[in-house]
């Protein structure tokens, strides 16, 4: 008999300091959340686990049921009303009948009352169906809750940071129910957790502890001890009592999988507390860092130096629209700089009045102020002609999101002589050069790039990059943990308290 399965994605990476609200409408990137057939159109062939429980019900010869996909740049809290109108479609779907659900949810979503979204998504689906097979992929940015671990049948997570393996994540973790289907094997959850606040500055395989731990969780599924084995970094800025570094391993109990499960899971966290000060971020004064990316811009590389403003990155919550890095720039006299992207529709609407060619004087960006941090928003005067006007679309062709199509808003690049600036109706983060060359701007020609990014940028940056320095300005997604008024954080909590 043709099996019938429900694929479904909520994702919503929530900062609960950010001044960005998050209405129905934010969802999609802007366009609003995609429903039926048209969700599944919106994610098919692409390197999301969305795309990979659509081939694997494919190869299976299952009916397939998309009642819901819908993801928001991160922000602050949704409502509960939108928080159901996303979920009234999927318990609606599961409730009709079905043999398996496969999730692709984020793991850090908070709404105004509740702090574990993915937890209670999954235990109203228990809920409705007792006994129903679930399968989840989470972001490596998760803070994990009881509930999810509880009402899941298979867990599994990016181990990539930029989040190139999505695809793979979600084949993973479909796969394993699949085989449990089947009554191949009967999966078997390992979970753990640590009171550790690490600065995502610090998160990459290659720039700290997760590398080390990943690697061991490779290995452990190599060699067959575990079916999937995550660490999940956490996501610093939502402020909830599940905010912490945790591990989750899946593994079959028909062969001593809890066992095995549960020592792999104690290893990889006893690696992360053990180098836990490696988790902590420093950085230079901002002048300083924007003079050493003069000096070895002026040396003349042959290849871009990148100046990457991570205090105000949308991808983690940012309003994008904090002047403080490109001032600096500006005020230090970079040459043959574009910068990527300042979020001001605005802005946009004025450049767009006046016409490709035409010289317009803008108060940019500064129009946010952020009250949790105490940050008043500071627009920047910046002159300069209107290079370009596009309706902000592309089709995304680096390792991140591949094949995904992905929304500016109208966009408009002011060049003011020495910098070309992008500046956006809606936030993206820069992860892509399509940001720029959808614009006109061949990014490996220019001497410095400029992003509002934190690591994501690595994915279509990095290759092309000759130095990368990493800049301090200003905002909600600020790598010094202590600028923000946690109130819910399970304490004591490694580096805010004494441990």
């Amino acid at each position: 008999m043709t099996r019938r399965y429900v694929l479904a994605l909520i994702k919503h990476e929530t900062n609960t300091f950010s001044p960005i609200a998050t209405p129905l409408a934010s969802f999609g990137h802007g366009n609003g959340p995609a429903f039926g057939a048209a969700a599944r159109a919106r994610f098919e062939n692409t390197n999301t686990p969305l795309a990979a429980y659509i081939d694997i019900a494919r190869r299976e010869g299952a009916e397939i049921v998309t009642p819901v996909a819908a993801e928001s740049w991160p922000s602050n809290k949704a409502s509960r009303a939108t928080f159901e109108s996303l979920m009234q479609p999927l318990e609606d779907a599961v409730r009709a009948g079905c043999d398996a659900v496969f999730l692709d949810l984020h793991g850090a979503m908070v709404i105004d009352d509740c702090d574990d979204v993915e937890g209670e998504i999954a235990r109203r689906l228990r809920r409705i169906a007792p006994r129903m097979p679930i399968a989840v992929t989470l972001d490596y940015h998760t803070n994990l809750g009881r509930d999810l671990v509880d009402n899941a049948t298979v867990i599994t997570g990016y181990k990539t940071y930029p989040h190139v393996d999505m695809y793979d994540a979600g084949m993973l973790a479909a796969s394993i129910l699949v085989r449990a289907l089947d009554d191949e094997i009967e999966p078997v959850i390992a979970y753990g957790w640590k009171p550790l606040l690490a600065s995502i500055m610090r998160h990459a395989p290659e720039d700290g502890p997760s590398g080390a731990i990943v690697d061991y969780a490779r290995q452990q599924e190599r060699l067959g001890n575990v079916l999937a084995a995550t660490l999940l970094p956490s996501f610093p800025h939502a402020d909830t009592p599940y905010t912490g570094v945790s591990a989750i391993v899946v593994a079959d109990a028909r062969r001593g999988g809890r066992a095995q499960a549960r020592a792999v899971c104690d290893r990889m966290l006893a690696i992360a507390w053990e180098r836990r000060a490696e988790y902590m971020f420093s950085a230079p004064p901002l002048a300083e860092s924007v003079a050493r990316a003069k000096a070895l811009g002026a040396a003349n590389p042959g290849a871009p130096v990148l100046l990457i403003d991570h205090c105000d990155n949308c991808g983690s919550g940012g309003a994008q629209d904090v002047m403080a890095v490109v001032a600096e720039v500006l005020r230090q006299q970079l040459d043959d700089v574009a910068i990527a992207p300042i979020r001001d529709p605005a802005a946009v609407a004025t450049m767009i009045d006046a016409g490709a060619g035409q010289t317009v004087k803008l108060a940019l960006g500064g129009h946010t102020d952020m009250p949790s941090i105490g940050l008043a928003g500071a627009p920047l005067t910046v002159e300069g002609r209107v290079q370009a006007i596009t309706d902000g679309e592309f089709v995304i062709t680096g390792p991140m999101y591949t094949g995904v199509r992905t929304f500016l808003g109208r966009t408009a690049v002011l060049d003011t002589g020495r910098a070309q600036i992008v500046v956006t109706e809606r936030p993206h983060e820069p992860f892509d050069v399509g940001v720029f060359t959808h614009a006109g701007i061949d990014p490996t020609k220019k001497r410095y790039l400029m992003l509002k990014s934190r690591i994501h940028y690595r994915a279509g940056f990095k290759p092309i990059a000759a130095h990368i320095v990493e800049c301090a300005g200003a905002g909600v997604t600020n790598a010094d943990l202590s600028v923000y008024p946690y109130r819910k954080l399970t304490r004591p909590i490694f580096p805010l308290d004494p441990m």
